[in-house]
């Protein structure tokens, strides 16, 4: 048996696809048979223009070949990150283009990796499992300018629909996407296999309970600076208005660190601390020295649906979290995680009454880790992938 696995992200590179894919290769392989073989193929770490990390373009392993394409220099912004998707396509074309598969794997938060394992499914007629970690149509809407919209949303539309028709089941990350995807794709098998806790983090939960003594509070937020998490929007003013209560260390980049740099001058709050990327080690130390633990999405729409991959780290740890966040991912968080302030995302009034909230204190949420262990949730979607073939 060959499985072919497209993942445009993969470890060391930083990203909630690279930590999934990671974790289910290696349930996969647990589950394979001895002369078994995944193919996968990904890029050179690229995540983050200010973050690198090395990695070898060919890595073979008994039952695993990697293969690492190069990607020209790219930011965050569309048109980059277009033009380093055509070449990774185009470069898993030529690697594909004289080999049979019995199955293909394809994980996406863009649709575009999803829609190139459609397209070489199809070709080869090899059965396809999807699995998709956002609405890519559904979000343009709130991110893309008004023209844009028009011009790109039917093209997009028509590529979602040959995707997700391509596959022979589709897994969501999110239960909030099964109404979307249901609606227009009735006759689709899904699977609700969500983002889980990683075994770094579980390794450093915390075994009791134990207050904080600081007198200004240190609070974190690690991950992407883009649109979608608008943090722009919401931490300089919320910064400045808890002056002397807490501070904001911001771990990251992304298309919209500049404009969050500009909105903190402009607010002259100085309680806000920018710090690159770091690796996950060091990024686990960062989490525990901290008292709270921040996560925010955009007011948009399309973010009502979706459960952020960082809900389930910061849980692992035992922290306080606060989250300006809407939609099924407040109603995961109410009924799942405790010592949560949630507040609606952008609304810097709200964020500051739920703050109050909080009790700062660590303590271990053994339930939550006990249920959403990455390990677990991947041996039981690589079964799930494998009965694809099975079913043939």
């Amino acid at each position: 048996m060959k499985l072919l696995i497209l993942s445009f992200y993969y470890q060391p590179d930083l990203s909630a696809g690279s930590f999934r894919t990671t974790a289910l290769v290696k349930a996969l392989l647990e589950k394979l048979p001895a002369h078994a073989h995944i193919e996968l193929i990904t890029t050179l770490p690229n995540r983050y223009s200010s973050f690198s990390s090395e990695a070898p373009e060919l890595e073979e392993h008994p039952r695993l070949t990697i293969r690492r394409i190069a990607l020209p220099a790219h930011k965050s912004g569309m048109a980059d990150q277009a033009k380093a998707f055509l070449v990774y396509a185009n470069g898993v074309r030529k690697i594909v283009q004289n080999k049979q598969y019995d199955l293909i794997y394809a994980t996406s938060s863009r649709l575009m990796t999803a829609s190139l394992g459609a397209l070489i499914a199809r070709q080869k007629k090899t059965p396809l499992y999807l699995d998709i970690r956002d609405i890519f149509v559904d979000t343009i809407k709130d991110i893309l300018p008004k023209k844009m919209i028009w011009l790109l949303k039917p093209m997009l539309s028509l590529l979602e629909s040959f995707t997700i028709k391509s596959a022979r089941k589709v897994n969501l990350v999110s239960a909030g996407f099964l109404p979307y995807f249901k609606s227009r794709y009735p006759d689709q098998h899904y699977s609700l296999f969500t983002n889980g806790i990683d075994d770094e983090f579980l390794d450093v939960q915390p075994v009791e309970s134990s207050a904080s003594l600081n007198p200004v509070l240190d609070v974190v937020y690690a991950g992407n600076i883009g649109e979608g998490q608008g943090l722009h929007t919401i931490i300089p003013a919320l910064a400045k208005r808890l002056e002397g209560k807490l501070r904001f260390r911001v771990i990251g980049d992304g298309g919209r660190l500049a404009h969050l740099k500009e909105a903190i001058s402009s607010t002259g709050c100085t309680n806000v601390e920018l710090l690159n990327p770091v690796k996950r080690n060091e990024l686990i130390q960062v989490y525990q020295s901290a008292d709270v633990l921040f996560l925010h999405l955009n007011d948009y729409d399309a973010f009502r649906k979706v459960l952020p991959s960082k809900l389930f780290e910061y849980a692992a740890l035992g922290k306080p979290i606060w989250a300006g966040i809407s939609g099924y991912a407040a109603s995961f968080v109410a009924e799942h995680i405790e010592n949560t302030a949630v507040f609606e995302p952008c609304d810097v009034d709200a964020a500051t009454r739920s703050f109050e909230n909080l009790n700062i204190l660590t303590s271990p949420r053994h339930a939550f880790v006990e249920r959403f262990a990455r390990g677990n949730i991947m041996r039981e979607m690589s079964q799930d992938i494998l009965s694809l073939k099975e079913a043939r």
